[in-house]
């Protein structure tokens, strides 16, 4: 052989005058590909020799691509030669004319359009980190010999990919341009370095201070990578504080969604470049993807859960620290997706499912958190060994073919590997040792091996990994053929999870997604904003909006706040103006003003919150600056008036959860009632009122009123929870309020009725030690006795005799495992009150005894779930889960 006589070769063309393909010598064949599109990404596509002919070997073109378009890349088995593919050709082009185009645009005019270089929009997986080296090399070469280009992405993972795609291919070879923090950052953009990686955290200043400028260079291009939200806030306008007359383009693998993703265009400008999903199938960049519907029976019916979730805390208005612990709390409270059984069927099914694939290629279980990865390994690995021991008891009597297959099938589950990917945090050994799991021996292997490349490695025994969030964004594997998914996601997090498996591959036909969790509407939404929009914004969504419209908006909103507040003596001005202690008692005296009645606090925060949302759309706009001080002021305001409750106070919203969660879940799924969480239950003995009542008499009234209020809705709140007998005393605090907020109780007045209404509650909490009866007895007991008939010591006493005994006969042997789900479990604790009833006192007819019959049968359905899970258990679920 005579390897120099290939040296000059710039590339491959295959036709037999139907197909046509192209590729370089050291493509394999399955990645050789079409050239459908001559001039133009929005042409038809059409596969044919003259297609490939003008598209490549008209003499501009030819030069273009060998000078511009041809990179090396050092693989394991030596040298790579890559060249672009039709789409990164053409996408790439079009990019670099708008940027030529903008240049022209005299400075003193558009100024802002100069900066908006496009969206280059290219689905998972057709190469758009390659597509960026090749557009950084072609401005360099072509456009602007001495640019800077700052690539900003939002994660760690993402920023080492594209780190390492630029020095595989030789465009830097150096370290030292990864910002490490945000003062190495800064002295990396008051140099003239050519690339600069970095994360846009890194862009954090001291709080109050504005961030500085550090370059006014106007060859300066940002280039970000899929981190559309991390664009619009704080840590973008001080990116743009820094680099004021900078470029910007954005490269993104999944399309603008209605919404805040739509603000993507507000900051770098409309799509410049467009392949979509359907694009890149049809043109083989990746390859299809199938679904396929294993969720196990615990299974919800309402497929909108998750968008009427998103709707409600949207009308709730909830601050994101808010949103994460709500979505915590309804995880923990309702175990639909972490329970015992449930996972216990799907690792069953997963070995199964994974053993039999025909494409036997690599695969990730992405999983709800860290602790269910941790146990989902355990249960995969334990159904694991059973297979094989159960594949090796059959193959003693297999013949022929049917032996053969076996022990492929034993070889294969015997050498295969499997890891936990995740995340390291704080205190995890303790946090998952409490819930019975070892994360030490999977920490190790993260620490001490290359798992990335291992799993990379097609030759490699690492088949399977167990993940939560990493390697689900900016991670290519393409021998990875199946997704297994047991997390709730949606939209561009959805989209980028499932694109872990559509890359090409040799064999590689196709990429599976087997969902156990029901994402498939969520996947229909998500697919269904894939289709092609007209690039230049013509029904590609909503058009730009005009800045100044919104900036004005917020003048507005921020005048009507400042006016309501003058009119209750706080001069928000003078507030932002202060200093030190002053400041810190104009806010507490403000806070104060705004509590003066609950309809005034109701209208302060409706109006704070329509601040915080325009200040937010503004950003990262520079001219955000001169609003910041007083948009941040009332935002910190509302936060305060928000804080005298549970911080964050999620208390509002959560029976609207709890009745969403209640009207989803399948008949033949779990409904799992409300928790009484012991770390949130409030004790009234503590409440030192001696300490409150001098608050009080220091003059912030109306904010310790407050405080006492949210304490006891908290409170009475958990006791109605178990016993619906005290809706009077809800009824008799509702009233104590509606008198205060007409004006009929002063505050002094309402003060007091609080202070009085908690030794209501207090007597009240210890009724049923002075009964002589458990928290449950007394809830049967109510119903039972309130409020008819009138009974005398004797035949109180026989009651309470029953309502213990009816409890221990239900709990012992009635309230089983999903009774409530099953005719006859229900028919037989129907049966059991029928039995109990009648042994109650003679003062009880037939009549009172039916009516006491239903409110206790509902008492039960309502309270007790079955298996010791009740919502009197510690957190509202059996202790074993």
């Amino acid at each position: 052989s005579v390897p120099q006589l290939f040296h000059p070769n710039a590339f491959i063309l295959l036709s037999n005058g139907s197909d046509t393909k192209v590729g370089t010598l050291t493509s394999g064949w399955e990645h050789f590909f079409d050239w459908k599109r001559v001039a133009d990404e929005d042409e038809a596509g059409r596969v044919s020799l003259e297609r490939a002919l003008r598209g490549l070997l008209e003499p501009v073109r030819l030069l273009d691509y060998i000078e511009n378009f041809t990179v090396f890349e050092e693989g394991k088995g030596g040298l790579i030669k890559k060249t672009a593919k039709n789409h990164q050709f053409l996408g790439v082009n079009k990019s670099i004319a708008r940027l030529v185009e903008l240049r022209r645009i005299d400075e003193t005019s558009e100024k802002l359009e100069r900066k908006r270089l496009g969206v280059f929009w290219h689905t998972q997986g057709s190469g758009k980190s390659l597509s960026m080296v090749f557009f950084t090399q072609k401005v360099l070469r072509k456009v602007l010999g001495s640019c800077t280009f700052v690539i900003v992405t939002d994660r760690e993972e993402l920023d080492d990919q594209i780190s390492k795609t630029f020095k595989a291919t030789g465009a830097t070879a150096r370290e030292d341009v990864r910002a490490t923090s945000g003062e190495h950052l800064k002295k990396l953009l008051q140099g003239n370095e050519r690339y600069i990686f970095t994360l846009i955290q890194k862009f954090r200043n001291e709080p109050g201070q504005p961030y500085p400028e550090l370059s006014n260079r106007s060859d300066v291009i940002v280039i970000t990578d899929e981190a559309h939200r991390s664009q619009y806030d704080i840590f973008a306008l001080n990116m743009r504080n820094a680099l004021p007359n900078a470029g910007f383009i954005g490269f993104t693998g999944t399309p603008l969604i209605k919404g805040e993703e739509e603000r993507t265009r507000e900051v770098f400008g409309d799509y410049v470049s467009v392949y979509d999903f359907a694009q890149s199938i049809e043109d083989g960049a990746t390859v299809p993807l199938y679904y396929e519907n294993r969720i196990p029976e615990v299974q919800l019916t309402n497929q909108e859960l998750n968008h009427d979730l998103e709707e409600l805390l949207e009308v709730a208005e909830l601050d994101e620290a808010q949103e994460k612990k709500l979505e915590r709390e309804f995880g923990r409270e309702y175990h639909i997706i972490t329970r015992e059984d449930r996972l216990e069927a799907i690792a069953k099914d997963m070995v199964a499912h994974f053993t039999g694939r025909g494409y036997r290629g690599k695969a990730m279980m992405v999983c709800i958190d860290k602790a269910t990865a941790v146990r989902m390994y355990d249960k995969v690995q334990a159904h694991w060994q059973a297979e094989i021991a159960r594949l090796k008891a059959a193959l003693e009597p297999a013949q022929g073919d049917a032996r053969e297959a076996l022990i492929a099938r034993i070889h294969l589950m015997e050498t295969t590997d499997m890891a936990v990917v995740v995340s390291q945090g704080q205190n995890e050994v303790e946090d998952l040792k409490k819930k019975g799991l070892d994360i030490v021996p999977h920490r190790k292997r993260l620490l001490d091996e290359d798992l990335a490349e291992k799993f990379k490695d097609e030759k490699s025994d690492l088949r399977l990994v167990f993940v939560c969030a990493m390697w689900i964004t900016g991670f290519d594997v393409p021998t990875c053929s199946t997704i297994y998914l047991d997390k709730p996601m949606r939209a561009h997090t959805l989209m980028q999870t499932i694109a872990r498996a559509n890359r090409v591959a040799p064999g590689k036909q196709s990429g599976l997604i087997v969902d156990y969790v029901g994402i498939f509407r969520a996947l229909q939404s998500a697919l269904a904003t894939y289709a092609r929009p007209v690039v230049g914004g013509e029904g590609g969504g909503a058009p730009i909006l005009d800045k100044t419209e919104l900036v004005a908006a917020l003048q507005l909103a921020l005048n009507e706040v400042a006016g309501y507040a003058q009119a209750r003596g706080v001069t928000l001005e003078t507030i932002a103006a202060a200093q030190g202690f002053l400041r810190i008692g104009l806010i507490d005296d403000a806070v104060e003003a705004f509590l003066a009645n609950e309809a005034d606090k109701k209208t302060y925060l409706q109006m704070a919150s329509r601040v915080a949302r325009l200040f937010k759309a503004i950003l990262p706009d520079p001219l955000a600056n001169e609003l910041a001080p007083l948009s941040v002021l009332v935002s910190y305001l509302a936060a305060k008036i928000k804080a005298l409750g549970d911080p964050p106070d999620i208390s509002a919203v959560m029976g609207d959860v709890e009745t969403l969660l209640n009207d989803s879940i399948a008949t033949e799924g779990y409904r799992i009632g409300p928790a009484s969480n012991p770390e949130a239950l409030v004790n009234l003995s503590e409440i030192d009122f001696e300490a409150l009542q001098a608050k009080f008499a220091q003059g912030h009234k109306r904010t310790e009123a407050e405080k006492l209020k949210t304490l006891i809705e908290g409170k009475l709140a958990q006791m109605v929870a178990v016993s619906a007998s005290r809706m009077d005393l809800a009824d008799k605090f509702q009233k104590l309020i509606d008198e205060y907020n007409s004006g009929s109780r002063n505050i002094e007045s309402f003060f007091a009725g609080l202070k009085d209404f908690v030794g209501t509650l207090t007597v009240e909490e210890q009724r049923a030690i002075a009964e002589g009866l458990t928290e449950e007895e007394l809830a049967i007991f109510d119903i039972l006795t309130k409020p008819v008939p009138v009974l005398s010591k004797a035949e109180e006493a026989e009651v309470k005799k029953v309502c213990r005994e009816l409890l221990a006969t239900l709990k012992r042997e009635k309230l089983v495992l999903d009774w409530r789900e099953k005719q006859q479990a229900k028919a037989a604790v129907m049966q059991t009150l029928k039995v109990e009833m009648r042994r109650l006192p003679a003062q009880y007819t037939k009549d009172v005894r039916t009516e006491k019959m239903a409110r206790a049968y509902a008492h039960v359905y309502d309270h007790y779930f079955g298996a010791e899970r009740s919502a009197f258990s510690p957190t509202g679920r059996s202790p074993v889960e």
